[in-house]
């Protein structure tokens, strides 16, 4: 069955002060047969300011192809500043609710809780690699799901974000701390300072001229786990753009028409407009058509740019290969 929707938040366990009717998700895709498969949560990227449809729907495919039973994530983001609705633990708490719910759930869903993995993307990659450090920490309200392990099996982490300090994605770290954090608050969001021998085996790939997120980040992820003993992939590709997503002719071709995972930017538009926050309805409308939410196609680059991505997407598009080539492995899968 692909495209259930499961809220994993009841209404009263979630309080996040900007999120206007939103409750955090995920879709599943999951295979007809009941044989017992293993499971990726593929969490999309977008500064924390939105989740990208390009890489959750597409990438979910991905790995349904690839046999997996697979679930995209749409989690708390915080789109506007001016709202001072800075994140904090909310995006890991979402993702470790995620995990959690799936496992619980493991019969329905037909998928081997020992063989759990995520998948994220930019900030979505930050998201993963917080819970494979930190998912000690996440203590989860609900007695059904407390004592069920919410440590992935393995991670894929796709350009992500990592460090909040000389090669950071401050844009990422503003929506998720706010405009002025504390040195604590960005140690402990700074992930490669927090690997340790217990962090799952993670595969990393980034392209060597991404301009947003600096591939530092993934090197020094990548040492982290090196020096902790944690078992590591990881590719850097010559040239390529942030955001490549799977890098296939359906990415570069088309815009999915698969906007879920814009849900909570919805309604945040909806309330902007209809003049339920501090900001004018003016800006409401711009959301609308910054993320296409009025149905309207949207064009990812120029002409020019598009035939320069098209010459490497044989390169970069290796990656999905790659990983599911590693993943096998790692999970042990026959």
């Amino acid at each position: 069955m692909i495209g259930e929707r499961i809220e994993i938040w009841e209404k009263e366990e979630y309080a996040y002060p900007a999120a206007y009717g939103f409750i955090p998700f995920i879709v599943s895709y999951i295979h007809e047969d009941e044989n017992p498969r293993p499971a990726m949560v593929v969490v999309p990227g977008g500064a924390y300011r939105y989740a990208s449809p390009s890489e959750g729907h597409l990438p979910a495919l991905e790995f349904y192809r690839a046999g997996y039973n697979v679930f995209v994530l749409a989690y708390t983001v915080n789109h506007l500043d001016e709202l001072k609705a800075p994140l904090g633990m909310q995006p890991m708490r979402d993702i470790s609710r995620a995990v959690r719910v799936i496992r619980a759930h493991a019969a329905k869903f037909h998928i081997d809780p020992l063989k759990t993995a995520v998948c994220g993307f930019s900030a979505g990659g930050h998201l993963c690699a917080s819970l494979c450090v930190h998912y000690k920490d996440i203590k989860d309200p609900a007695s059904v799901y407390g004592e069920v392990s919410n440590r992935p099996d393995a991670a894929v982490l796709c350009y992500p974000v990592i460090t909040s300090g000389q090669y950071s994605n401050r844009e990422s770290f503003r929506a998720l701390l706010g405009v002025e954090p504390d040195e604590k608050e960005l140690e402990y969001m700074s992930l490669e300072k927090h690997v340790t021998e217990d962090t799952p085996p993670c595969f990393l790939w980034q392209t060597a001229t991404d301009a947003s997120v600096p591939v530092e980040n993934s090197y020094l992820f990548a040492e982290a786990c090196r020096r902790a003993g944690v078992p590591y992939a990881h590719h850097v590709f010559t040239d390529g753009i942030h955001g490549l997503s799977v890098a296939t002719e359906e990415w570069l071709d088309e815009e999915t028409d698969e906007l879920y995972t814009l849900e909570q930017i919805r309604l945040l538009a909806e309330a902007v407009t209809a003049g339920k926050t501090p900001c004018s309805p003016e800006k409401g409308e711009e959301m609308i058509r910054e993320f296409a939410l009025d149905g309207r196609r949207r064009e990812r680059c120029t002409p020019e740019v598009r035939e320069w991505l098209r010459g490497l997407l044989d390169q970069v598009g290796i990656w999905t290969e790659l990983a599911e080539r590693w993943l096998a492995g790692e999970l042990d899968l026959k």
